[in-house]
C-alpha cells in the first residue's frame, strides 16, 4: 500500500516490471560477461582513455561484420547423440 500511494503522490514515475527470466536481461548478461572475460579480467591499460578505447573496440569491431542469425530449427524432434 505504500508504494501505490508514493506512486499516486508522484504521477512522473512509471513502474514497469519485468519477469526475471526476461531473454534481453539474460543476453546483457551474456555480453557483460564476456566483456570482462576478454576485456578486463586480464586487461593491461595505461590510462582511462585506454580502458574506454579497448572496451570500445570490443563492442563495435563485432557490429562492423554482423550478420543475422538465421534460425534452421526444423520443428522435428530432437535425435539422441
Amino acid at each position: 500500500m505504500h508504494t501505490k500511494a508514493w506512486l499516486a503522490d508522484h504521477p512522473r514515475w512509471h513502474v514497469h516490471w519485468t519477469p526475471p527470466h526476461a531473454s534481453w536481461l539474460n543476453q546483457i548478461e551474456l555480453v557483460f560477461s564476456a566483456l570482462t572475460r576478454r576485456v578486463l579480467r586480464h586487461g593491461d591499460f595505461s590510462s582511462r582513455d585506454d580502458l574506454i578505447d579497448k572496451m570500445d573496440t570490443y563492442m563495435i569491431k563485432p557490429n562492423e561484420t554482423a550478420r543475422p542469425f538465421k534460425w534452421t530449427y526444423a520443428a522435428s524432434p530432437l535425435q539422441a547423440a
